[in-house]
């Protein structure tokens, strides 16, 4: 494949991965953790921010960028990377999570999706010709065909949707021209092991450039998450790289690196920071909390990050009660900074030889919010995935 991608193996600790990506606005360090950059900015933070905290990818939203401020003048504008004066590599989306979580937006059929915006509730249709079209005009790096994303315990509907999945990515390869541009593919399949072999093996001969494991964190419970991941990440290709799709809680990422993922991408981080909370090893604080009222202390003792070398947790929980901006761009800063850490730590932990060890101590430290408040929230995003 004569392409400016290329993807490099460094080095394997188990399934654990050491890479690197590299891509026309420059190389990603695998593991690799991509902000997501909504509407073309990552929340109270600027580019230079980004590059001071280490990021290496970002992740834009084709279907928020479609609707607003538009493809075609992104384009008009100079592309992605011009409009929002970030230099780095940059994946979008295909905009067809947002599709299909529309509910009673959206009306699916084999060619496409129509849907109504959620911003005027106007009209617009999604083909896998069409998205491709738009994720050129914004020039990404990194591009993500249509799919379906289905409910992942309906065996009978995943095996539809399946199938429709399987035919879209066949348009997409297609239609999609740009030769600077990397093309991934989508595997489907639910929670059902033979899905997903099944959609890996299509998919591989379709030859993209990476590929990515979509349809988990919507309704299954963590154990069927890593199950999954279990079966379909030694089934793909070796030599390209592995995205899994919209997860990033630093526990997740520990259980899909040793199962051989590369990259993720998730609101995480910058999400929990603008309701008060903040990342450290042995789990997350929330500063809204009285018991900050007159902590001197930072955020996180050996934090190298702005926040935590300047601000005390009483200051910040001041910001935050005041619900001055500030407040939620100094946590965003610090959540930001612990995630790439974290990526650092991982990719040292491989090349080392010692990332079982490492994952081992992290997991003993750190505490995961309560199980049952994150299946019932699993539960609403599953909810309004389906309107069957």
């Amino acid at each position: 494949m004569a392409t400016p991608f290329r993807f490099e193996l460094h080095a394997t600790d188990g399934q654990a991965r050491l890479s690197t990506y590299h891509t026309p606005h420059g190389a990603i360090p695998m593991p690799a953790f991509a902000p997501v950059g909504t509407l073309a900015n990552v929340k109270t933070l600027e580019p230079r921010d980004l590059h001071e905290l280490g990021v290496s990818i970002l992740l834009a939203n084709t279907y928020h960028l479609y609707l607003r401020p538009g493809h075609v003048r992104v384009q008009r504008l100079g592309g992605l990377h011009a409009f929002m004066a970030w230099d780095g590599p940059i994946l979008t989306d295909s905009g067809g999570y947002q599709v299909f979580s529309l509910a009673h937006r959206r009306h699916l059929d084999d060619d496409g999706v129509t849907f109504r915006s959620h911003i005027d509730g106007s009209v617009h249709r999604f083909t896998p010709e069409h998205v491709m079209a738009v994720q050129e005009a914004l020039g990404a790096d990194i591009a993500m065909v249509l799919d379906e994303c289905p409910e992942p315990l309906d065996r009978a509907y995943n095996e539809r949707a399946l199938a429709r999945t399987h035919r879209w990515a066949e348009r997409c390869k297609a239609a999609h021209s740009r030769t600077d541009q990397a093309l991934f593919g989508i595997v489907q399949g639910g929670i059902f092991p033979d899905l997903r072999l099944e959609s890996v093996a299509f998919l591989a001969q379709l030859d993209f450039h990476g590929y990515a494991v979509g349809g988990l964190a919507v309704g299954e419970t963590k154990e069927q998450m890593y199950a999954t991941l279990d079966v379909t990440c030694p089934a793909l290709p070796p030599d390209r790289p592995r995205y899994l799709m919209g997860v990033g809680t630093p526990e997740d990422i520990l259980e899909a690196v040793h199962r051989g993922i590369d990259l993720f991408d998730c609101v995480l981080p910058t999400r929990i920071a603008r309701n008060g909370a903040a990342l450290t090893p042995t789990g997350r604080i929330h500063l809204r909390n009285a018991a900050f009222a007159e902590d001197p202390r930072p955020i996180q003792e050996d934090c190298a990050c702005y926040t935590c070398r300047t601000f005390s947790r009483a200051y910040l929980r001041h910001l935050v009660k005041a619900r001055e901006i500030t407040g939620l761009r100094l946590l965003t800063i610090h959540n930001v900074h612990f995630m790439v850490h974290l990526m650092q730590e991982i990719r040292a932990a491989i090349a080392q030889g010692r990332f079982a060890d490492f994952r081992a101590g992290f997991l003993e430290r750190y505490t995961i919010p309560d199980q049952a408040v994150r299946h019932e929230q699993r539960r609403r995003r599953l909810q309004s995935l389906s309107s069957r």
